[in-house]
């Protein structure tokens, strides 16, 4: 819990310093909040090995294909990277480009979904008395 304030306080830091900055010298407030933005998700990576434990774990337990806890990682992935991307573009004003990303981003996860769909539903048919 303690790192969620931590984050925050350094977001809010960023934030304000590159207002200060911005008026004075534009490029340094743009290397602010870069280097805000870098602190926070370095500081987010351990949290990434203990979901990449726990992935495997669950894929130990269960006997699915571990070829879908792979499409699922991607498309979180995916998710995040076009969240972040089209969050660049609205910052830097150019919001109907970041409508595009997100656009593309949700047909790639759609796509990407399918093998995972369609695996759920062979499942659900299985179980079905026939």
């Amino acid at each position: 819990m303690d790192v969620i304030f931590k984050i925050v306080a350094i977001g809010l830091i960023t934030c304000v310093a590159s207002l200060i900055i911005k008026p004075i010298r534009n490029d340094f407030a743009i290397i602010i909040s870069i280097v805000g933005g870098i602190i926070i998700v370095v500081m987010l990576l351990g949290y990434l090995t203990g979901i990449f434990d726990t992935l495997k774990d669950i894929i130990g337990i269960t006997n699915l294909n571990s070829s879908l806890y792979t499409i699922l990682l991607k498309i979180i992935g995916i998710g995040y990277l076009i969240e972040f991307t089209a969050g660049i573009c609205n910052d830097t004003g150019n919001g109907s480009l970041g409508d595009k990303i997100l656009l593309g981003g949700k047909i790639i996860i759609m796509v990407m979904a399918l093998p995972i769909i369609t695996n759920i539903l062979e499942i659900i048919m299985e179980l079905l008395p026939t």
